[in-house]
């Protein structure tokens, strides 16, 4: 009779654990590969469900280039003596008498700081308003000398360019001191004038300048700005300089060591090390046959991966990667991971057997604990 009661005991057992697997479904990480197979368009889905190859390689390794308008690349360097709106000017003048209009005693009348107007002009004494913008320091010299010759005998004139608010940039972000800076002799070019404020504070190999100039602009990565003088444009009043750490991403979810949002930390990085940076595969759950990459393309980019013309607009695609076949490991080596994208890895199928199994035989043993403690 007990032997009866025990077996009726796993039986029932057995029976609810059945029950709630058919019922609820076991845990797991995410869908699996039959489940991601189901959305593809072949099957009435809105994705397309490609293997990664060498020529998917090639159509789908695009990142949205950075670089500098030629507008901006072309723009000469500004001379370094022209006189602008805003700009500060220093005027030191000797007078060839002991009892002169601006001085006296052989002492020169000094002028510091006399500011250029918005309109281009400066006033200066008895030679009256002079039109100092667009002119050098001595083209105002001479300007101002002939204006007070006719006042006073062989008067010496020293004009000086000082720092000043005429033409300047201003610098923001992860820069050494951030502020607005004059163009100046030493500073007239874009990496001049980040070394003035200090130079780069974010780890270089992510590092972004954005230069603003009116209607235009450009973002250049800050290694290839030193790797290519080409980049290293001249600078004009107003330009604004924007220094930022890239903000691309990818996501990490599935049977990976984390799941996880993760920032991009170089230019460019493939599906290993995309995998790499998260742990690697999860050993006991991982699939290394079912590692997708989910992303949204660019029309032109669908087109050149699916070899055809009749696509329109913007598309779904998953991007699946093996990494058991023959060249698996160099084809995800390869493969460029985008900002947005999601990075999942399915678990192995016996991974689910496991877990069935695991949640049947876990009640039977628990109903034959409680068998023998009856018994």
């Amino acid at each position: 009779m007990t032997n009866k009661i025990s077996k009726r005991t796993r039986w029932v057992a057995i029976c609810i654990s059945a029950s709630i697997l058919a019922g609820c479904g076991l845990p797991r990480t995410g869908p699996n590969k039959s489940e991601i197979f189901a959305g593809s368009v072949q099957k009435q889905g809105d994705a397309y469900i490609v293997t990664v190859d060498d020529s998917v390689t090639r159509a789908a390794n695009f990142s949205p280039p950075l670089g500098f308008s030629s507008a901006l690349i072309h723009a000469g360097a500004l001379g370094s003596d022209t006189i602008r709106p805003g700009d500060t000017l220093g005027l030191q003048i000797w007078e060839n008498v002991d009892d002169g209009l601006l001085g006296g005693s052989g002492a020169p009348a000094i002028l510091d700081e006399i500011q250029v107007d918005g309109s281009g002009f400066i006033f200066v004494p008895y030679a009256g308003r002079i039109k100092a913008s667009g002119n050098s320091p001595e083209a105002i010299r001479r300007i101002i000398t002939e204006k007070l010759e006719s006042q006073t005998p062989d008067p010496q004139v020293i004009v000086q360019r000082l720092a000043g608010d005429g033409a300047t940039v201003s610098l923001i972000g992860g820069v050494g001191a951030q502020g607005v800076y004059p163009i100046e002799r030493p500073t007239r070019t874009l990496t001049a004038m980040l070394a003035q404020a200090g130079g780069i504070t974010l780890p270089p190999e992510i590092t972004q300048i954005t230069l603003i100039r009116g209607s235009h602009s450009g973002t250049v990565w800050l290694e290839d700005l030193y790797e290519n003088p080409r980049l290293d444009i001249a600078l004009r009043a107003g330009d604004r300089i924007l220094v930022e750490e890239d903000e691309r991403f990818f996501t990490a979810l599935g049977s990976t060591g984390a799941q996880v949002r993760v920032p991009f930390e170089t230019q460019a990085v493939s599906a290993v090390e995309a995998l790499a940076t998260v742990g690697g595969l999860n050993p006991g759950l991982a699939d290394p046959t079912g590692i997708f990459v989910f992303r949204d393309e660019p029309q032109h980019i669908a087109k050149k991966v699916l070899g055809r013309s009749d696509i329109q607009g913007e598309q779904r695609f998953v991007y699946l990667l093996d990494l058991t076949s023959p060249n698996g490991v160099f084809l995800a080596r390869d493969f460029d991971i985008r900002s947005g994208d999601t990075v999942y890895v399915t678990e192995a199928p016996y991974t689910q057997f496991s877990k069935v199994l695991n949640a049947i035989v876990a009640p039977a043993s628990t109903a034959a604990s409680i068998d023998s403690l009856v018994n």
